[in-house]
């Protein structure tokens, strides 16, 4: 997987030479970063605990959801390395190619379904 996020695009390379484009949300400025991560793990309807330093401030955040519709990380999540960032779903879809997260790669539901489906536990990402 490689991610524009100049572009607000993630391809994920089929084979050389072919690829399928998503559409993305990426980090609002200040939280933007590029490196290499391996996908450790993949969940479905996740449920969500906002970190500290996102609770510090947003503190009318809840400190815990439970996976769902209503829930910002949306149908599906894949999570980048030991890190706190993932590539998930969305509840707000028309959040979808601007800069509006806290480091995380958003999609549309239908998108990070098709996504989840098709990687791996242990695929490369690239973030540019």
């Amino acid at each position: 997987m490689y991610i524009d996020t100049s572009e607000r695009r993630l391809y994920l390379v089929i084979r050389p030479g072919l690829a399928i484009r998503y559409g993305i949300g990426v980090g609002r400025d200040g939280y933007g970063w590029s490196g290499v991560h391996r996908v450790s793990a993949k969940r479905e309807w996740p449920d969500w605990t906002p970190p500290s330093q996102m609770l510090a401030r947003r503190p009318d955040l809840p400190h815990f959801m439970r996976g769902g519709l209503d829930n910002p990380l949306g149908a599906r999540a894949l999570y980048l390395g030991s890190t706190l960032y993932r590539i998930h779903g969305s509840n707000e879809p028309e959040t979808i190619g601007q800069a509006v997260s806290s480091g995380c790669f958003r999609m549309i539901n239908d998108d990070v379904i098709d996504l989840y489906d098709r990687v791996s536990v242990g695929a490369t990402v690239i973030v540019k």
